[in-house]
């Protein structure tokens, strides 16, 4: 039987854990990025003062897990990770992330299923799957964009704990070289403003054709991206793995495998789920999926106090548990306790 909706959260949460203490170097380094952006008269630098001044949304961006994946990134370095941070918000701004990329925008874009959100690996991470034929040889802004609304909203759909997410790129009836612009785009945004968000990079299908681009851009790639890159990983009737030993060695207690076959798509991925994309009825599904939890995620934030620095985990953890009383009014916004 054919699916066309996403799937639903995963609910292995005793598969999770809260983040762990820092040693006391790296809570100092913390403390001090924590402190530029808390305090009550911050302004963002360099940009006109009438919009210098946090939003909500970015306050809610800046959550405890953001600011140490920017100080992991920069090596615990307070001040990198300081300036890392305001050029992300102001670069976040000027992409439109939060009013131009709207989904009546990008829709366009997903027509044709070029890529989509779809099951979750082991670890729980959303899997995105991509599918090169599809895309134009041609660079298109629009097209990055995409990508970027993706991520985002892959994000939302991120259980407690899970900080990272899989990308299923598969070069099946694909003997063409994508735009190289393009590919190098997306990857300096995602390298420079995502930092420590891929979990895996699984490219399947990848014909001999296509190594030399895939080889002039692998310089592009820092080692922490590079390290995330899976060719033609191993796919049998057990689920996905990354080598042949992994998949060779696999028993039901073994922690090898990438993706249970109930989790992927059987085209192009022989999983179980027979999957075919049809816009109308996916599209309508995950905005639908995406907009509530993220609005149960931003009325959890506010209870918590609506500042930086707040974890993402006591957030996911609040909606996971319903603990948050909250009601969809007839325009999809979310009120508290039924009140308007």
């Amino acid at each position: 039987m054919s699916i066309h909706v996403p799937l639903p959260l995963p609910t292995r949460s005793h598969e999770t854990a809260p983040p762990s203490a820092l040693s006391e170097k790296n809570q100092t380094s913390y403390d001090c990025v924590l402190e530029h952006f808390a305090v009550v008269d911050y302004t963002l630098p360099n940009v006109n003062q009438e919009k210098a001044a946090l939003t909500e949304d970015e306050k809610f961006w800046l959550s405890y897990e953001c600011l140490l994946r920017y100080l992991r990134a920069t090596n615990w370095n307070a001040d990198m990770a300081i300036k890392r941070l305001e050029d992300t918000l102001k670069w976040r701004r000027e992409f439109g992330i939060y009013d131009k990329i709207t989904p009546e925008y990008i829709e366009p874009e997903a027509k044709d299923g070029k890529g989509f959100i779809f099951g979750y690996d082991t670890h729980s991470r959303p899997a995105i799957y991509i599918s090169p034929s599809k895309f134009s040889t041609e660079e298109s802004h629009r097209t990055v964009q995409f990508i970027i609304w993706m991520l985002e909203h892959a994000f939302d759909l991120m259980g407690p704990g899970v900080e990272t997410l899989a990308l299923l790129v598969d070069y099946a009836d694909n003997t063409r070289n994508p735009s190289f612009g393009l590919c190098r785009t997306a990857l300096n945004i995602i390298q420079t403003h995502y930092p420590e968000r891929l979990g895996l990079a699984l490219i399947a299908h990848l014909p001999w054709i296509l190594n030399a681009f895939i080889t002039v851009l692998t310089p592009f790639m820092d080692p922490y991206t590079r390290q995330k890159l899976v060719f033609n990983p191993v796919i049998n009737e057990n689920g996905l793995f990354r080598t042949v030993a992994d998949a060779e060695a696999w028993d039901v207690d073994s922690t090898s495998r990438v993706f249970e076959p109930d989790q992927l798509i059987q085209e192009g991925w022989n999983g179980l789920q027979q999957f075919t994309y049809s816009h109308c009825v996916y599209w309508e599904a995950l905005l639908k999926l995406c907009e509530e939890r993220h609005s149960r995620m931003f009325v959890a934030w506010h209870r918590m106090g609506g500042k930086v620095g707040i974890k993402e985990w006591d957030v996911k953890v609040a909606v996971r548990d319903e603990t948050i009383d909250a009601h969809v009014d007839e325009h999809g916004a979310w009120t508290e306790n039924g009140h308007f």
